[in-house]
């Protein structure tokens, strides 16, 4: 075999070793989805007139969903987390069955949360101090 003809092997060779190893680097070993759900304990529920907002906490986190009395009917739905002296964290959209879950790092300060199904609504401001 002459010298040019190894040369295209070896660079054949390097080319798809080379695709192989980017094609596993740009993969994700694991899909990760979106979490459905707070993580944490409940430390607060807060029913309203069309729905009802839950409140989590898992350390110095603070999540919320919000939940509509009627699920499986798509309405405008909202759900807000602001730690204090913070940008509010909100989810809000036409939802079937939740608007959220919202996450903040809170650590020691208050909170004010926000939930929304419809015309109906809570707010509960600077709790979990």
């Amino acid at each position: 075999m002459d010298s040019g003809a190894i040369r295209r092997r070896l660079a054949i060779g390097l080319a798809l070793l080379t695709a192989s190893g980017l094609l596993a680097v740009a993969a994700p070993a694991q899909a990760q989805a979106a979490p459905t759900r707070c993580e944490g304990r409940k430390v607060r529920t807060y029913p309203f007139s069309t729905g009802t907002l839950y409140v989590y906490k898992k350390r110095g986190y603070v999540c919320a969903i919000t939940v509509p009395k009627d699920p499986g009917r798509r309405q405008k739905m909202m759900v807000s987390v602001q730690a204090y002296r913070a940008n509010p964290v909100k989810d809000e959209g036409v939802y079937s069955y939740r608007a959220g879950p919202v996450t903040v790092h809170a650590g020691h300060r208050c909170v004010w949360v926000k939930g929304k199904v419809g015309r109906g609504s809570v707010s509960k401001g600077w709790i979990l101090c």
